[in-house]
């Protein structure tokens, strides 16, 4: 028999075993009560990061309505393989692509499609039908966001339920069972760098204790078998807590007081300690808007490609377009007006609420716009002349306003 990864042997089976994720579970909860009413289950879409309890969830689902219940992963999964599960339609003029025989199929069966973004549209146009007509209840999972990555129509049959990283409280409680399930007994200064490390993924963490048990010579888990099992040293950078802001922080300001050496230390420190590429990239181009802006507009552009290479590449390629982000940004002219004008637009959107657009610069592609004032007067600013009109463009509230 093949091996079964601890991650797959803790696996929750009841809800109320699940750790984490407590407002998607009360809605969860709720749905299901509902549904030994009504026998009325919605659809669902899972959105969030790897470990986070996607597969966990939809299993557990499937248990507590105690439905069929079919596992597919979009990697490796065709429509046809889907739409052989379908149970068969009780009329003839139906077709009956299912496999399931009539009398199992008094329940609807529950389909759960991982990675459903790997789908292309035509995949995904395929389950429409059978998502529509209730013949299937369906729970996608995906790492990525479903706006881009999941046709409209499909997302509006879906509920979508957002999944967050694990809590470090969260994690250790799931820790502390698989610790009891191995029988070991891990170091406590060794589980506070593995949940740092494991960066809120159950399933990593879950992985390198397992490793790491293998590792120890006794059922004690050192520091030392947690780095080995991790192939990383710990070099005093604690991922979380105050240290993990002040680290953050000595980056940010090295980058505005534009000392690129010290720049470079500070995420040379964060990288070798293992801090993921993907969330300094993202604090770069914040950077490179809200330190710089339009003093050097180009600022953004070398973020952007940074944080995209980090999304393809992962560590340690990355390291060095993180480097030359993170220099780049230490030595360009810096510029903080469009933060602080952005600053006040938020302030005059929230004080005044939804102003109308003036009549004369909205848009008007109906007869009956043009006739009631709909861009009326309007001043085009490309005259023959070349010169600039008074054509007022804030709403009256906000006549002559200047941010910049």
């Amino acid at each position: 028999m093949a091996h079964e990864p601890l991650a797959e042997k803790l696996r929750p089976s009841k809800i109320v075993d699940f750790v984490g994720q407590d407002k998607i579970i009360e809605v969860i909860k709720s749905l299901i009560e509902k549904s030994k009413t009504t026998d009325f289950f919605p659809s669902l879409i899972f959105w969030g990061p790897p470990g986070s309890g996607k597969t966990t969830l939809a299993r557990i689902i499937s248990q507590e309505l105690e439905r069929p219940f079919f596992e597919f992963s979009a990697v490796n999964t065709s429509t046809k393989d889907i739409e052989k599960i379908i149970p068969k339609k009780k009329s003839a003029n139906e077709k009956g692509l299912g496999i399931l025989p009539e009398s199992d199929s008094t329940k609807t069966p529950i389909v759960f499609l991982d990675e459903i973004h790997r789908f292309n549209k035509a995949q995904q146009d395929s389950l429409l039908p059978h998502v529509e007509k209730g013949s299937i209840i369906f729970i996608g999972a995906t790492t990525e966001n479903p706006s881009f990555e999941v046709i409209n129509p499909l997302m509006s049959r879906c509920r979508v339920l957002i999944l967050h990283q694990h809590e470090p409280k969260e994690l250790e409680i799931i820790l502390k069972r698989a610790e009891k399930m191995l029988g070991v007994d891990i170091d406590p200064d060794a589980l506070d760098f593995l949940i740092t490390a494991s960066n809120g993924d159950a399933r990593i963490g879950l992985n390198v204790l397992e490793i790491s048990a293998q590792l120890s010579d006794s059922k004690k888990i050192s520091m030392k078998n947690v780095e080995d099992a991790l192939q990383r040293r710990n070099l005093g950078f604690d991922m979380k807590g105050e240290e993990f802001y002040n680290t953050i922080s000595a980056l940010h300001k090295s980058m505005r007081g534009s000392d690129p050496d010290s720049a470079l230390y500070w995420l040379g420190r964060m990288l070798e300690a293992g801090q993921d590429p993907i969330y300094i990239a993202r604090r770069v181009v914040r950077f490179a808007s809200e330190d710089i802006g339009l003093e050097d507009p180009n600022a953004l552009n070398l973020a952007v490609s940074a944080f995209k290479a980090c999304e393809v590449i992962g560590m340690p390629e990355c390291e060095l377009a993180l480097a030359q982000a993170v220099t780049y940004m230490a030595k360009s002219p810096k510029s903080n007006q469009l933060y602080v004008a952005y600053g006040k637009v938020k302030e005059d959107v929230q004080n005044y609420g939804n102003l109308p657009v003036p009549l004369e610069i909205r848009n008007a592609p109906t007869k009956f716009m043009k006739e009631i004032g709909y861009g009326k007067n309007y001043k085009y600013e490309h005259s023959k002349e070349g010169k600039k009109t008074d054509q007022e463009y804030m709403p009256e509230k906000l006549k002559g306003k200047k941010y910049l």
